[in-house]
């Protein structure tokens, strides 16, 4: 099983000193929770880190603009960002959409919802 994570960010060193800007001054206009519950201002969440590492699940990464390229316009119009998706015959399925990523407020919240929809694959 593998999991696709798509930040809604892009890629590039300005555009990581400018959404981590953002993230301190604005954090309630900030557009990509998953980044705010995965890695906070500066560091990968600790708890997170821990359990990316030891779930046994393949997870890939993707800034917003590297998932355009890499999957091709084809997929776009049935994603909004953040959000993570899973390979399922040849196809990308929504896993946990941005609506429900958006609500979370922790990487505890992010991982048991990861949880429970691993069990029901």
């Amino acid at each position: 099983m593998k999991l696709l994570f798509v930040y809604n960010v892009n890629s590039g060193l300005l555009d990581r000193l400018l959404d981590n800007t953002h993230k301190i001054v604005s954090p309630a206009t900030y557009d990509c929770n998953l980044c705010t519950i995965t890695y906070g201002s500066f560091t990968e969440d600790a708890l997170w880190k821990a359990f990316r590492m030891n779930s046994g699940v393949e997870m890939e990464f993707y800034h917003k603009d590297e998932f355009k390229k890499k999957f091709a316009s084809k997929w776009l119009p049935k994603f909004s960002f953040p959000a993570v998706l899973i390979p399922t015959n040849g196809e990308l399925e929504l896993f946990i959409p941005s609506e429900l990523l958006n609500e979370m407020s922790s990487s505890e919240e992010l991982i048991e919802t990861i949880k429970k929809h691993l069990a029901l694959h």
